[in-house]
């Protein structure tokens, strides 16, 4: 009798792990399979890029020799039409800056309101806030109105607030 439970032991024991080592296997495929994706998936990335410097390679030598064809134009267009836009867009937002284009955004010269204050304030390029000269009753006048723009902000504020509970 002995025996008997021993041998069913072992087979209930054998049935549960065999259904255990099954899943284990369908997780091992799993991961096996994810890692055959990532590696493809590289390996596209690392073509792209390979023929993406060596179209600016190609751009840089026809810059250089500064001959302005027809036949450098339609050579362009072929080689952006093989490399993916976001590829295209995503390298020239990691290059740095030109003098040029740097000078441009510079240039640029925008009238902000400010909310809190009430005032408008010049705002150069990237957000450096330049003076601007006015004569002494346009001052006054300014001042005026971010005195009133700072009192309605505070009455908004405070009356939101419970400050006594």
């Amino acid at each position: 009798m002995g025996k008997e439970k021993s041998k069913k032991r072992r087979r209930s024991s054998s049935s549960s792990s065999s259904s255990s080592s099954d899943s284990s296997q369908k997780k091992k495929k799993l991961r096996m399979l994810k890692k055959k994706l990532k590696k493809e998936q590289k390996k596209t990335e690392k073509i792209l890029k390979k023929k993406l410097k060596e179209e600016k390679r190609k751009m840089k030598k026809k810059h250089r020799s500064k001959s302005r064809s027809r036949e450098t134009s339609t050579s362009k267009q072929d080689a952006a039409a093989d490399i993916p836009i976001e590829l295209m867009e995503k390298s020239k937002a990691m290059a740095p800056m030109t003098k040029e284009e740097w000078e441009q955004k510079q240039s640029v010269v925008r009238r902000v309101l400010d909310e809190d204050s009430g005032r408008y304030r010049l705002i150069k390029g990237d957000g450096e806030v330049l003076e601007e000269i006015v004569s002494r009753d346009r001052h006054r006048q300014i001042n005026r109105q971010a005195t009133q723009a700072d009192g309605a902000y505070f009455q908004a504020n405070t009356v939101d607030r419970n400050i006594y509970p």
